[in-house]
């Protein structure tokens, strides 16, 4: 019950204001994504049900490649699976291969590949069913 309680509450934090920013676009350099699956969300959880999809985003960044400060348009877990990601929010983390963490959506943060090698990272997001794009939207000004 508790499981399934956050599931809705972080599903509702995906609809929040993304059709308004959908259209501008994050400052990146040396960045690249590749959408691996995306499918609507069906099954025991019937309030989430052809309303919103999980989407597993393979993002890889060149050496020195970065993001501008951006939000995302939904929740979800990221994970290194390759290289260094400097993370940098209210503080600056540094994450390695195996290294996973959450992100809520709604909270400004830059990242950087500050190394030689490339950085590569799967990033599982929960996003309206509608929704098609990038998932990064610029922080509002």
């Amino acid at each position: 019950m508790f499981l399934r309680s956050v599931f809705i509450a972080l599903a509702a934090i995906a609809s929040c204001h993304v059709y308004a920013q959908q259209a501008a676009k994050v400052e990146s350099k040396g960045q690249h994504a590749q959408i691996k699956v995306e499918e609507v969300i069906s099954g025991h959880l019937t309030e989430l049900n052809g309303r919103y999809k999980l989407r597993v985003t393979e993002v890889t960044w060149d050496p020195g490649g970065q993001i501008g400060p951006h939000h995302h348009v939904g929740p979800g877990v990221r994970c290194v699976t390759s290289g260094e990601l400097t993370y940098v929010s209210d503080t600056s983390h540094t994450y390695r291969p195996g290294d996973c963490f959450y992100e809520s959506g709604d909270v400004s943060h830059t990242a950087n590949n500050l190394t030689s090698k490339p950085v590569v990272l799967l990033s599982f997001e929960v996003v309206p069913a509608a929704y098609s794009g990038g998932t990064a939207i610029p922080v509002p000004k």
